[in-house]
């Protein structure tokens, strides 16, 4: 089936251990976007969060003397590197700088959906009438959650930002799943690296303004989202890929909204409309419908096996 385990993967535990940790963190990172836009101006915050995490990343590969990759192993980190990294974070800080981090994470919540259908596009994963059906319901949510933000003071330009990280992020885990296994410290150091060097290229494009930031409101999100974030969360779902299907790890954005939200109404006081908890309820409705298991067919067990390889 397609949740086949690897010969010598670590038992359930661990890796229900590292899904839940990834849910922890990254329902938690949405804030401190938010808080590290209100000192730093947003893509320069993710240049250096990227910048920290890499240097962090080469010294675990220096003191555990991991070999830099080369060959296809080198082009999936690149790939992932600059859609998960260089594309990804600065449209998200873009888009943190209005919509507030709760609603962020729930258009995340769509991810699994389009990770879905970008595992089918590139061979990975079947595709079933039951997760078509709920990327439409989804679609109704996004569409819901738009039309309350046009009525309301947030512009559509930010959430379309925000919709458009959850895209390209889908297509770094596909071209980092694509590629040969590999330890997720080297994947992430290089990843991190691409991806900084990227987001530099956005700062200097908008014409941020470049510092080296002074005070502890600019410097403790940088190094919380770096740490946490980067080394953290993002290490344990390269891992977390070498042993379970795209489709499955993607199920965590389905949780992190009720995390994001919840820290979000506590720190930041965020309230939502009616109207976009009316488009967030479809949007998780959609999620739930699309994550349904398929029914057992002859050739899943084929495309599951590719799915499980790379």
């Amino acid at each position: 089936m397609s949740m086949t385990r690897h010969d010598g993967a670590p038992a359930s535990g661990a890796l229900y251990g590292a899904f839940l940790s990834c849910v922890l963190i990254w329902g938690s990172t949405f804030l401190f976007i938010a808080i590290g836009n209100d000192s730093l101006p947003p893509t320069w915050g993710a240049t250096l969060r990227l910048a920290l995490a890499s240097a962090i990343l080469f010294g675990v590969m220096v003191v555990r003397r991991l070999p830099f990759p080369q060959g296809e192993a080198l082009k999936a980190c690149v790939l992932y590197g600059f859609f998960q990294f260089g594309l990804n974070l600065p449209l998200l800080y873009l888009g943190e700088t209005q919509v507030p981090s709760g609603l962020a994470a729930v258009i995340f919540a769509t991810i699994p959906l389009s990770t879905m259908l970008a595992a089918r596009a590139f061979g990975l994963e079947r595709l079933t009438r039951g997760r078509i059906v709920g990327a439409l319901v989804a679609l109704v949510g996004i569409v819901v959650m738009f039309s309350s933000q046009l009525r309301a003071a947030l512009r559509p330009l930010p959430m379309l930002e925000v919709l458009l990280a959850t895209w390209v992020a889908c297509l770094g885990a596909v071209y980092l799943k694509r590629g040969p296994r590999q330890s997720p410290f080297v994947t992430n150091a290089v990843g991190s690296l691409v991806g900084c060097a990227a987001c530099l290229v956005w700062t200097l494009a908008l014409r941020e303004p470049i510092s080296v930031p002074t005070s502890w409101a600019a410097i403790l999100p940088v190094i919380y989202l770096a740490v946490a974030g980067s080394v953290g969360a993002f290490v344990l779902w390269a891992w977390l890929i070498n042993y379970w299907d795209i489709s499955r790890t993607s199920y965590m954005a389905v949780v992190l909204p009720m995390v994001a939200v919840s820290l979000g109404a506590w720190v930041r006081h965020e309230r939502l409309g009616a109207a976009t908890l009316l488009g967030a309820a479809i949007v998780l409705a959609g999620v739930a419908l699309g994550l349904r298991p398929a029914t057992a067919q002859p050739s899943s067990t084929s495309i599951s096996s590719k799915a499980s390889t790379g």
